[in-house]
């Protein structure tokens, strides 16, 4: 091992026990992936199950996945928005709209409108990002092992467009015990209208 990446594990590993990270908890991402021009992963079909606007299940469908450069997000995208989805910066605690959010409804990927979760899953976590027990449908996210803060963690992506859309833990409530920490920025809330 090189004395430049030695000192970057050691960074990281600094980096991430200032910021809680060994203890579990989820702080401010302070680096981001490299924001090049390239799409992610392969492109191809990927199947998902849709839901209407009210939580009705629609069935399975196999739809091509939602490829676009980045010059075409950062278009339709608000800066934060691109940052967190694009990016996988990680808003401030307390910082997002829906971390208090207690209306029923649907949580939706913010960049391509794919379901993600039902608000009847939503718990208070107390950290300051919406928080989940479980997604709508397990097509609908993916789960990726994250090193990048110098702690193994799982990041949580939109199957349909590869969001970064937050991290799952183990600490979550029943019945799953996980906690699917979500960023705001992430998610598009469709209050439900019955």
């Amino acid at each position: 091992m090189n004395e430049i990446t030695r000192r970057g594990l050691i960074f990281g590993a600094a980096t991430a026990a200032a910021c809680g990270l060994l203890a579990g908890v989820e702080r401010v991402s302070i680096w981001a992936f490299a924001d090049s021009d390239a799409i992610e992963d392969d492109p191809g079909s990927v199947k998902i199950v849709k839901f209407s606007d009210d939580g009705a299940w629609l069935g399975i469908f196999t739809l091509a996945k939602v490829r676009k450069n980045k010059s075409e997000w950062k278009k339709e995208l608000t800066p934060l928005q691109y940052d967190v989805t694009r990016r996988a910066v990680t808003e401030f605690a307390f910082s997002g709209a829906l971390y208090d959010q207690h209306a029923l409804g649907l949580y939706r990927c913010v960049d391509c409108g794919n379901a993600l979760f039902d608000s009847k899953s939503k718990f208070d976590s107390g950290t300051g990002w919406p928080s989940f027990w479980e997604p709508i449908a397990a097509e609908n996210v993916r789960e990726k092992k994250d090193f990048s803060m110098g702690v193994l963690r799982t990041e949580v992506k939109c199957t349909l467009c590869d969001a970064h859309l937050g991290h799952v833990f183990t600490d979550g409530p029943a019945p799953t015990g996980l906690r699917y920490c979500m960023n705001s920025a992430a998610l598009l809330f469709v209050p439900r209208k019955s």
